[in-house]
């Protein structure tokens, strides 16, 4: 069954059914014509953690883990979720993605922690109380310039769909960088973009502004992504502070430290399957 064309609408998704969205084009990678870029199904999934019905509002998503179990399509997608485990203080959720009449595409484990705000001062890790990071600041979106994408045989998709400025490195560099990304678009049509949505779209792209080794002639697949969250983000401007290191069998990690224009907020992991490109 061909997708229905929705070409016209200015989001990453349109929702048709209280659990099933379908993909534009701006969702669409740089690989692939008909996969998406795991960044939006990433939102999807966390999006549904929060706002599944029964999900209690005393309790913030703290870490996520993404088992990417083969190329998202572009094609309609059903999300459903359950409680693994529930207790007074965490709560761990699971939250699926399949397309129609296909088995599991994705899956999310959410940790979520009991919040009791004002309990406790804000201590960075050093140890120094009332300081809830102790990073260096880094330089704001403002300070930050905009870097050619390197080059993608298509118009539209989520390359498009983001808006990037780097204080280092570029994405046709090879090498550690810092990259700013907000969202152009919202995530699901007509409705209101979480901070957490835009957090979860960009926190993928850690290895593509990182990349050690030539796009061209090598593959880069990563099969899972971690986030994890000290702080809430706020605002519509994401930062990966990215590097990626590669071994000679062919294994890698992509880490970025996660910043809003407020300060840190956590980190984000990439485990990576490399290998040349045939």
């Amino acid at each position: 069954m061909s997708m229905p064309d929705h070409s016209d609408v200015e989001a990453f998704y349109e929702r048709v059914a209280d659990d099933r969205f379908v993909p534009t084009a701006l969702t669409r990678g740089p690989w692939d014509a008909a996969s998406q870029h795991a960044g939006p199904p990433a939102a999807l999934l966390g999006r549904a953690v929060q706002t599944r019905p029964g999900a209690r509002e005393d309790m913030r998503l703290v870490r996520i883990t993404f088992e990417i179990h083969s190329p998202v399509p572009l094609a309609p997608l059903t999300v459903t979720t359950r409680v693994l485990r529930e207790g007074r203080s965490v709560e761990l959720v699971e939250a699926s993605l399949a397309p129609d009449g296909g088995a599991e595409i994705m899956r999310a484990r959410a940790l979520r922690i009991r919040i009791a705000p004002g309990t406790v001062p804000a201590a960075g890790p050093g140890g120094d109380p009332g300081s809830a990071a102790q990073e260096p600041a880094l330089p704001g979106p403002g300070q930050a310039r905009p870097e050619p994408f390197f080059p993608v045989p298509w118009d539209t998709g989520y390359h498009t769909a983001m808006e990037t400025r780097f204080t280092s490195g570029s994405f046709l560099d090879r090498g550690p960088a810092t990259c700013w990304l907000r969202m152009r678009v919202p995530l699901v049509a007509g409705e209101k973009t979480a901070p957490l949505d835009r957090v979860l779209v960009a926190a993928d792209s850690g290895n593509g502004v990182s990349n050690v080794l030539d796009f061209s002639t090598h593959l880069f697949v990563n099969p899972d992504l971690t986030v994890h969250l000290h702080r809430h983000p706020v605002g519509e401007w994401v930062c990966l502070d990215a590097r990626t290191t590669v071994d000679p069998y062919g294994v890698g990690m992509a880490e970025a430290a996660l910043h809003d224009e407020q300060g840190p907020i956590g980190r984000g992991v990439q485990s990576l399957f490399v290998a040349p490109r045939r």
